[in-house]
């Protein structure tokens, strides 16, 4: 088959979009901004939130809904939480359409919204009014609540599960009794997901605190984890923040402590989204398709038969039933390509594309030879093997790509960590390696705006783990004690 890629040298951006409309992942729908994750785009998604939702309720979390509709007035409760999301809120003002006579669809005046709504662009105000009705005392404490839903950000421009102006996600939202408990909630989520981005999209993360300039609007501090595409720009790949008491009293959401106090509730904020769908795509495929970890592939290992009359079909048959039945029985995902309406090469191609990790062939031959060929979508190899033992070597093969591919892409992050000590150096690494720049910083918010100005770089985080160390500002020259990752980012 023709796989109408535009190699990733030749241009990265249409690379990425030639890629996720040919392998099946997603297109543009007819509403501006907004797309259609197709079935096999979606089976993606469906494992990455299978895979979380056991985590959040392996750590106490339930889920719950919550409207998507929010009233305004709740926005402007909470000052900065309504200035960081202005600008991209889609706004319901009329609940009425009438035809005018004219067989024209219009808007019905006399159907104007008493209050107008606006369509959640985040939940933290709608759930925060709820939960005035559900807490009272310590006793009603903590909440750790979980929604998975759809939001809505007016982008003005969209790229396909990186940036649409509607896309899929879950948002936890949490209730506690003190700001330790908060905190350590904010701490562990990050976790959680930086566990998920390593052992099963298999991409590395740095886990960090963002600057008050990058912070989430409402929050009094943000933890990140952030990732590093082939192209060597940044995606922030999951987020949790701590949001203090700013939500408690902007909707006087109190509780009765075991002293007898009336206190403020403290809470927190975590998620991510079907952004996740990009990171994966970018972090791991090639100009021939999908490279997908076996975590994470639907269709994880593809039989495709090689036959020229019926009794050979029927003697390959026999013995895929039987390979089948013992990969699944190892909850390995199989599927039997034996289609008589395309040949071995052109389902090769279309199995590569869509990145399924492990392709088995078996021809008649090799049924007489007691063998099959094995071809791995992450190395591209090849080897005969004996059909002894089979599905035993498969399980472990898929252990072995889970973790190839991972080592893969942080030998390549890691190479993509630079040290800079001036700005010179710093501009000519970023507009020629790329990456990670690791470099000392003022701490003001002046100097982070000036640098992505005019550079486009923004300080994608304080790295959790970074140590003290004197120096002086790439900038400004003005004393730092800690080093921060700057990087051109999605």
């Amino acid at each position: 088959m023709s796989k109408g890629i535009t190699s990733r040298a030749e241009d990265y951006s249409q690379w990425y979009n030639d890629l996720v409309i040919k392998a099946d992942l997603a297109e543009y729908s007819a509403v501006r901004g907004c797309m259609v994750i197709k079935p096999y785009g979606y089976a993606i998604w469906e494992r990455m939130q299978a895979i979380l939702d056991k985590m959040f309720k392996d750590t106490g979390h339930s889920n719950a809904y919550f409207p998507l509709f929010i009233p305004k007035s709740f926005f402007s409760k909470e000052a900065s939480h309504v200035e960081g999301f202005a600008t991209e809120c889609a706004v319901v003002t009329h609940y009425r359409l009438k035809n005018d006579g004219a067989g024209n669809i219009i808007v019905d005046e006399d159907a104007k919204l008493e209050e107008e709504l606006i369509v959640r662009p985040t939940s933290e105000t709608i759930i925060w009014n709820t939960y005035r009705g559900w807490i009272e005392s310590y006793r009603d404490l903590p909440i750790l609540v979980n929604q998975w839903a759809n939001v809505v950000r007016w982008e003005m421009r969209t790229r396909l599960f990186l940036r649409t102006a509607e896309f899929l996600w879950q948002e936890g939202h949490t209730a506690h009794a003190t700001s330790q408990e908060a905190i350590e909630e904010t701490e562990k989520m990050l976790g959680v997901y930086a566990h998920f981005a390593e052992n099963y999209l298999a991409v590395p993360v740095v886990r960090g605190r963002k600057t008050e300039n990058e912070r989430f609007a409402g929050a009094l501090d943000t933890y990140c984890i952030e990732a590093l595409m082939q192209d060597g720009k940044a995606l922030q790949a999951g987020t949790s923040h701590f949001l203090g008491q700013n939500f408690a009293k902007a909707f006087d959401v109190k509780f009765t402590s075991k002293e007898g106090k009336q206190e403020h509730v403290w809470a927190s904020s975590w998620g991510v989204s079907t952004r996740l769908m990009g990171a994966l795509i970018m972090a791991h495929s090639d100009d021939q398709g999908l490279v997908l970890p076996p975590m994470l592939a639907p269709v994880q290992v593809v039989i495709v038969p090689i036959y020229r009359t019926d009794e050979e079909k029927t003697n390959i048959d026999v013995f895929v039933d039987g390979l089948s039945a013992e990969l699944k029985a190892k909850n390995i995902s199989v599927k039997y390509d034996d289609r008589d309406t395309q040949r071995p090469g052109f389902k090769f191609a279309e199995w590569e594309l869509k990145g399924v990790p492990l392709r088995v062939a078996v021809g008649a031959r090799d049924m007489q030879n007691g063998t099959v060929e094995l071809a791995r979508r992450d190395t591209q190899t090849k080897e005969t093997v004996s059909q002894e033992g089979l599905s035993a070597l498969i399980e472990g093969l898929l252990d072995t790509i889970q973790e190839n591919i991972f080592q893969k892409a942080l030998t390549f992050r890691d190479s993509h960590i630079t040290e800079v000590n001036s700005y010179e150096e710093f501009k000519d690494v970023l507009e020629n390696k790329g990456g990670f720049i690791s470099c000392h910083w003022d701490g003001t918010v002046e100097t982070e705006k000036r640098v992505k100005e005019e550079t486009k770089a923004t300080i994608r985080c304080v790295p959790l783990d970074a140590k003290e160390e004197e120096g002086v500002c790439i900038f400004t020259g003005k004393p730092s004690n800690k080093r921060v990752l700057f990087a051109k980012a999605y």
